[in-house]
């Protein structure tokens, strides 16, 4: 059996503009953009990678938290576990997407997809 997290087909749609592709990894996914992971797929959950500034901004949405891969693990370095608010509403979703998207391909020096 192949495992997708529950919030799978909804990243991988909405991102399909940024050469997006999953992987599995510490229980859950990765979802990359090019050559760089920009977030985590665990169960329900997602975690995106933001930059300083959009972390601590993220970090204030009722109900966000550090991502861990498992309830014992150390967070995730520059993740957030977005609030089901932000998950259920396509459209601050997409806002959180972008941030992440662009993050990850800045970081890699990768041209940002239109």
């Amino acid at each position: 059996m192949v495992y997708r997290p529950l919030r799978y087909e909804q990243i991988m749609k909405a991102a399909e503009a940024y050469d997006v592709r999953a992987r599995r990894m510490f229980g859950g996914m990765g979802v990359y953009t090019g050559e760089k992971m920009f977030a985590f797929l665990i169960g329900e959950e997602i975690g995106f990678k933001l930059c300083p500034e959009d972390y601590s901004n993220a970090m204030q949405l009722p109900g966000a938290g550090p991502m861990k891969p498992d309830k014992d693990a150390e967070p995730m370095r520059e993740y957030v576990k977005m609030p089901r608010a932000v998950l259920d509403d396509m459209e601050h979703f997409m806002v959180w997407l972008e941030k992440s998207t662009e993050y990850a391909q800045r970081k890699s020096g990768n041209a940002v997809a239109a």
